[in-house]
């Protein structure tokens, strides 16, 4: 009997137990069933501030050398000997050519020998006329003989003259035996080699002579663009930085040259054809690494935007109109896309005039991953200009990470 007691009295505790249990059991099946909170996703943003933009336009060149000479003979003869060496840098000046001379020596000779009669029957004049002059004042000779004396002085002083002009004529001739170089600059091959004959301004050169030191690159700029520039500085977009504007270059192998140009001057009147003007920069050369004829990229700063803000283009899309848009994390910590006014690109950047203020914070990695509206965690990081890549991120997940069962 105490048995069967004690094994009624233990019912009521076991049916509590299993009760609690099946609570228990109820309410981890509860916790299993819900939603699991889902993680902050990570971006990368950029914080946009106002800066003056140099304003830059990049356009087609051609080398061209600041001076050309062609140099061809001023006289007939045969060309003795050449002096100079092909392709070298000579000097205003500097004995390119020598012609024989011979010929033109003889003809100086002949004409100094004129000179001298002439000069002699000149003073011989001169005496006579004196002597007639006398006469005829003591009434001894006559007028008539006077005067023909006179004239004959005359004429002799004529002579002295024109053969004065043979002499210097001889001389120059004498001298354009030697042909020199008329301009600093490089000499080109040589077209005629000794003993050939050559004849006074013949069609062909002798050489060509370039001055490679300053060197000019002309650009072609279309009259559309001379307009939006000027329409821009008269509405003050475009602060014009003054009239030494700088120019730089870019070769075709995509360096930039070392040295900086100026422009000198733009053609006054539009090309009817193509509806271009010419402009021309001077560049130093120092180094001959520019040559005539040589295709390059000038980028010349046209003026300077103020108050300006600069987006990388990574951080740009295109919504379904076309419209230029970006994602920014506003002070709520949440994502709000925004429609943006973009004038031009530069390098690696949009140059953007509406849609931006200072402060705000372009989502430039992660954007595609996230929503307007959608809460995130933002990472400050800068971009290089140069190849628009992150410089330094918290590339830590940026897909929300796998919830764990």
């Amino acid at each position: 009997m105490p048995a069967a007691r004690a094994s009624s009295a233990s019912r009521p505790l076991l049916g509590g137990a299993v009760l609690l249990a099946m609570a228990l059991a109820g309410c981890n099946e509860q916790k299993a069933g819900a939603p699991p909170q889902q993680p902050q996703a990570q971006v990368s943003v950029v914080v946009l501030r106002p800066q003056p933009v140099a304003i830059t336009a990049e356009l087609p060149g051609r080398v061209s050398a600041s001076l050309i000479a062609e140099v061809r003979p001023q006289v007939n003869g045969i060309i003795k000997s050449r002096v100079f060496k092909e392709g070298s840098e000579v000097k205003a000046g500097d004995l390119l050519y020598e012609i024989d001379p011979a010929p033109y020596q003889a003809a100086l000779d002949s004409a100094l020998a004129a000179q001298q009669k002439a000069e002699a029957a000149a003073v011989n004049a001169k005496i006579r006329a004196d002597r007639y002059g006398e006469l005829l004042q003591r009434n001894a000779g006559s007028r008539q003989d006077a005067d023909d004396a006179n004239a004959t002085f005359a004429q002799a002083q004529a002579d002295v003259a024109s053969t004065k002009a043979s002499v210097e004529t001889a001389r120059i001739n004498l001298a354009y035996t030697k042909v020199t170089a008329p301009i600093d600059g490089r000499v080109d091959k040589s077209a005629l080699t000794p003993g050939a004959l050559v004849t006074a301004n013949q069609a062909t050169a002798l050489t060509t002579i370039r001055k490679l030191d300053p060197i000019n690159v002309d650009v072609t700029q279309s009259s559309t663009n001379l307009l939006k520039f000027r329409e821009s500085v008269a509405a003050g977009r475009l602060k014009v930085t003054g009239p030494n504007v700088a120019v730089k270059l870019k070769l075709d192998t995509g360096a930039e040259y070392d040295q900086s140009g100026k422009l000198e001057f733009a053609e006054a009147n539009i090309d009817e054809t193509t509806g271009t003007f010419t402009v021309r920069a001077e560049f130093p050369n120092p180094q001959r690494l520019l040559l005539p004829g040589m295709f390059v990229r000038a980028v010349i700063q046209e003026g300077v935007a103020e108050n300006s803000f600069l987006l990388p283009q990574r951080g740009v899309g295109r919504n379904t109109k076309g419209e230029p848009t970006g994602k920014f994390v506003a002070a709520d910590g949440k994502v709000e896309e925004r429609v943006l006014s973009t004038q031009r690109s530069i390098g690696n950047n949009w140059l953007v005039n509406a849609g931006v203020k200072d402060g705000d914070r372009l989502i430039v990695e992660g954007a595609q991953l996230v929503r307007a509206g959608q809460a995130v965690n933002p990472t400050e990081v800068s971009v290089d200009e140069a190849t628009g890549e992150l410089k330094s991120a918290d590339r830590r997940a940026q897909i929300p990470a796998a919830t764990k069962n």
